[in-house]
């Protein structure tokens, strides 16, 4: 067993941001529809669109009634006079007798817990229903699981003729709310969600929906939620991700479309529903009718940080916005930088920095605060643009310029944050980070830090752990989206130890890398686009990966301050062993050192102080293993299909779950424990340690 030595010094190198381990939230995978969002209703507004194609080259049609099933002509759709003119389509539900309802699939269908309640609420209007209630349901093979009645509005004093209405006083026949509570009898997964008369009648319906008690703020997925709440993020990085530019700029994701009340939401599709990432490529998808519902809209992101912020770090919004170009991975489409549309891109940035941070007689801070927030959101950092690069078809540079200077002409406490494009170490991304270095000299608040972005094999990020060694420090970097991707895209636990020796390079170095957030966060079990992701969950249960404990560890045993390795680290990695060292504050005792053994032999670090005395007491552990005790050699399965240079699953190899249980995460072992120290530790292959003496 290999024996190597870290001395460690008491000499801070470096301040390290207390922002620096964060969150990158895109709605991919399910993520926000049928993942965090606890709406467990699917097409709840009847807006569904059914998407197929790729990049270019694609058809988009409405399908409302996706979702929902019910007897032959009992269902029609309308948008004669709707609820709302954003989201036009309405249900018209005809019972011709007594008891007779509609029902919704619910994603891969409902998921109730015995005891646990569920609120229900929908828009209804009478067409003929003179009497009668509203009967829900939760059924499954005919049994009921949980059930209620909602009183209903019939009409009175109703004409017998139209044209009685000149003689006759009626009630109008307009939208109202209602509301109900289902108590679930016992345990079910793959139930269905129904609607009924209980008399024979008409009725129209629009927004559906079905809400755990115990969602987060009655928006967020208790158990995704705790998921992050535990990470204590100190950002999150939303909404995308290709997700803020679209596979056209009308489909791109517009900030004013998502706040408000969610009737008036309009809903968009979802450019994850056509072929792309690395799961599916088919001309029509698994999940070509994935939709963009806006339930979390930026008033609930911001929400969504204020609640995981805690006592022990403030989770920031961190906002990106679209420059006015399509995702150029898909489309060639760009608003013209002299264009009146284009100042209104640049507008909107402002009217979201008023709306989250404006005064209560601003226009946007008087929604914000007719939301039920009329405190600031306290923004201070935005991203100018998500994987933009310099094209024949694209201006980057002029853009962000535009931008930059309008915000800081308005909000001078704002820091803007450009982006490199969508790889590293190529002309593009040096191209990038030279405009942003040039413009740095003259103006000390043109770029906070510049985005880069790196979908690397695990052999990368291990080869490359000093890439920030020799960064110039005038600009700082935003690891916005990186991850190891082995050979199969799962999550391995040689994948995380890799993510964790390249986190130990950030951190000696974060003096110039103040942000990183892994990518992406989520992923709904058989409804993949892309692999691997941080958390993987279906209707009843969450996995944490092993790349989410690798996140856990660097959060949890933060520093203040980077300690002087003096050199040793590039020693160490000779022998596969990456490592980093922080100390709680400034005059603390208390020291962490961070250890990814890549190697595939266990290996002993003894720690001295600099004058060669071995460092023992008390210490806390932590310790990231494969839980068969040896990490798995990831080998290509029949889940990766490689052309072109692209990993990527065809339909007709296998279905999405089918692919997603080849890429299931390896099951790892993360233990924290009080232990004595006696100057050395021994670091297991292929793991990752962390040290806090005490």
């Amino acid at each position: 067993m290999k024996k190597n030595t870290l001395a460690l010094s008491d000499k801070s190198a470096h301040d390290i941001s207390p922002d620096m381990i964060g969150l990158f939230f895109e709605d991919i995978n399910f993520a926000a529809d049928g993942g965090l969002y606890a709406e467990m209703i699917e097409n709840r507004s009847f807006e569904a669109v059914k998407s197929k194609g790729e990049s270019h080259n694609y058809v988009l049609r409405e399908d409302n009634l996706y979702a929902w099933s019910g007897a032959e002509d009992a269902l029609e759709i309308s948008c004669n006079e709707p609820l709302s003119q954003n989201n036009p389509h309405y249900l018209r539900f005809t019972a011709r007798n007594d008891g007779e309802g509609f029902r919704n699939k619910a994603y891969d269908g409902i998921f109730l817990k015995k005891g646990m309640k569920y609120k229900i609420s929908f828009y209804a209007r009478e067409v003929k229903y003179p009497e009668g209630k509203i009967a829900v349901s939760v059924k499954k093979d005919g049994k009921v699981y949980a059930e209620t009645e909602i009183d209903f509005n019939n009409s009175k004093n109703r004409p017998a003729e139209w044209m009685d209405t000149i003689k006759v006083t009626c009630d109008t026949l307009e939208w109202e709310h209602y509301t109900g509570v289902l108590t679930a009898l016992e345990d079910v997964k793959g139930a269905e969600f129904e609607i009924a008369l209980t008399k024979a009648g008409s009725v129209e319906f629009d927004l559906i929906s079905m809400i755990p008690e115990d969602a987060v703020a009655g928006v967020f997925r208790k158990d995704l939620f705790d998921a992050l709440k535990d990470l204590h993020p100190a950002f999150i990085r939303f909404p995308g991700g290709c997700i803020v530019e679209g596979t056209s700029i009308m489909r791109r994701y517009q900030w004013k479309n998502t706040v408000g009340e969610l009737k008036e939401r309009k809903i968009n599709t979802n450019l994850w529903a056509l072929q792309g990432g690395n799961v599916m490529t088919a001309w029509e998808t698994p999940d070509s009718h994935y939709m963009q519902s806006y339930g979390i809209g930026f008033y609930e992101y911001f929400l969504l940080c204020e609640l995981l912020s805690s006592e022990k770090r403030t989770c920031k919004p961190l906002p990106v916005l679209s420059v006015g170009v399509a995702c150029q991975f898909r489309s060639y489409e760009v608003v013209p930088i002299d264009s009146e549309d284009f100042k209104q891109y640049v507008q909107d940035a402002l009217d979201l920095i008023e709306f989250a941070n404006g005064p209560v007689t601003s226009r946007w801070g008087s929604l914000r605060a007719k939301m039920g927030h009329p405190q600031s959101f306290n923004l201070d950092m935005i991203a100018i643009g998500n994987e933009q690069w310099e094209s024949g078809c694209v201006d980057l540079a002029p853009r962000y310029i535009a931008f930059e200077k309008a915000i800081h002409e308005k909000f001078p406490e704002i820091k803007c944050l450009g982006t490199a494009g969508p790889f590293v170490d190529n002309d593009f991304h040096k191209n990038a980070w030279d405009f942003y270095r040039k413009n740095a000299a003259t103006n000390k608040d043109f770029s906070y830090a510049v985005d880069e972005h790196y979908y690397v094999a695990p052999e990368w990020l291990y080869d490359h752990v000093d890439f920030y060694d020799d960064y110039p420090r005038d600009v700082s970097v935003f690891a916005g989206e990186y991850a190891a991707h082995d050979a199969n895209l799962s999550n391995s636990v040689d994948g995380a130890v890799a993510e964790a020796a390249m986190m130990t390079g950030m951190e000696r170095n974060s003096d110039v890398v103040r942000l990183a957030s892994y990518a992406p966060l989520f992923n709904r079990i058989g409804h993949s686009q892309w692999t691997p992701d941080m958390i993987w969950f279906d209707a009843e249960r969450v996995v944490l990966t092993p790349s989410y404990y690798v996140q856990k560890m660097f959060s949890d045993f933060s520093g203040t301050q980077a300690l002087d390795l003096n050199g040793q680290e590039k020693t160490l990695r000779e022998n596969k062993l990456y490592v980093s060292a922080v100390k709680k504050s400034s005059g603390s005792q208390e020291k962490i050192i961070k250890i990814a053994n890549g190697s595939e032999e266990n290996q002993v670090l003894v720690l001295t102080d600099t004058q060669g005395k071995t460092l023992s007491g008390n210490a806390e552990i932590a310790r990231l293993v494969a839980s068969s005790g040896t990490a798995k050699k990831v080998e290509p399965t029949d889940a990766v299909a490689s052309s072109g240079g692209t990993k990527a699953v065809s339909p007709e190899l296998m279905s999405n779950l089918q692919v997603c249980e080849k890429r299931a995460p390896e099951s790892a072992s993360y233990t924290v424990a009080k232990e004595n120290l006696n100057g050395e530790i021994t670091i297991p292959a292929k793991s990752f340690v962390v040290v806090k003496l005490m």
